[in-house]
């Protein structure tokens, strides 16, 4: 007699305690969040981009209309994205330096080096909260401390570096260098990996400090400026909360950037459907910004090859 063999029903326990089950289980916050507050969202704003919607009434389709509006009949749009390539080309350049200059200095052997990193770290953990937007505002009003203190140097005139086109944005762009701590860090830890053994070779063919640095230590760092040069484009295309706070996009338009011209075109002027087609042309921008930079590493990013040859 041939012994059939009977197979076990599947239960719910045993079919939890299949290892790839716990782990979408476990993951599955994630996904489901992902989904929920992500990707549903941007197809949405994706479909309502091509649409006409105000908040009082239901989206009503005209296909590429908000964006040949954005390109042929709103000035304010060239005119903040204009303002945002200037802060970028000029904010991120200024805080690198800034960031690489503050790096040498913690990491040189001194008692202090570990308080020195936290006082400098400080900028970034507040610098981007409406705290300090407020009290940047006053430094720099009409009877704030930098007028007091260039009235003691002799300056007559007090200087309206709020109410000036050309000074405006001088403000932002240093409140954004002056956030210079966590782009310092990555620096400092870059700079820790480069072996002393380099410079001790260099000093012993005469090589000066100069001829260091060019030839050591920014080719060695050069990974970690592309990854800083990244992020900080992206974050100074997305940059809102200064701007909003301190001058509002004016005066005349001199510091309207372009997340915050988004901001007045959805809640202001409650055109949604305009925002969400401004918001899918940002992504591209930064797509596109972002690649080039990608596209130019191969000729100034230079990595150590495996085995140290």
């Amino acid at each position: 007699m041939i012994k059939m063999e009977t197979r076990k029903p599947r239960t719910i326990k045993g079919f939890l305690q299949k290892e790839a089950v716990c782990g979408y289980i476990f993951s599955s916050p994630f996904i489901i969040g992902f989904f929920a507050f992500t990707i549903i969202p941007m197809l949405y704003s994706l479909f309502i981009s091509f649409c006409s919607f105000r908040i009082s009434s239901a989206p009503v389709w005209i296909g590429w209309g908000n964006y040949i509006r954005m390109f042929t009949e709103d000035p304010r749009f060239i005119k903040s994205v204009t303002v945002t390539l200037y802060y970028v080309l000029i904010s991120v350049p200024l805080k690198i330096c800034f960031a690489l200059v503050v790096a040498f200095m913690v990491t040189r052997r001194t008692r202090l080096a570990s308080f020195y990193r936290s006082l400098y770290y400080l900028p970034s953990l507040i610098g981007g909260s409406i705290a300090v937007s407020l009290v940047w505002k006053e430094l720099f009003a009409v009877n704030g401390v930098v007028n007091k203190f260039l009235a003691l140097l002799g300056k007559g005139e007090p200087i309206e570096w709020l109410g000036h086109p050309s000074y405006a944005i001088w403000v932002l762009v240093l409140l954004t260098a002056w956030q210079f701590g966590s782009s310092m860090l990555i620096f400092a830890a870059g700079l820790k990996q480069i072996p002393e053994s380099y410079y001790e070779a260099a000093q012993i063919d005469g090589a000066s400090s100069l001829q260091q640095f060019f030839y050591i230590t920014l080719p060695c760092l050069s990974p970690v400026i592309f990854f800083n040069l990244v992020m900080q484009t992206i974050n100074g295309f997305m940059n809102f909360t200064q701007a909003f706070v301190i001058t509002k996009g004016g005066p005349m338009d001199s510091t309207l950037f372009y997340a915050l011209y988004l901001y007045y075109s959805a809640f202001n002027y409650f055109e949604m459907g305009y925002a969400s087609a401004m918001a899918w042309v940002l992504l591209i921008m930064v797509a596109v910004v972002t690649a080039l930079i990608f596209k130019s590493s191969g000729r100034w990013v230079f990595y150590e090859a495996k085995g140290g040859n």
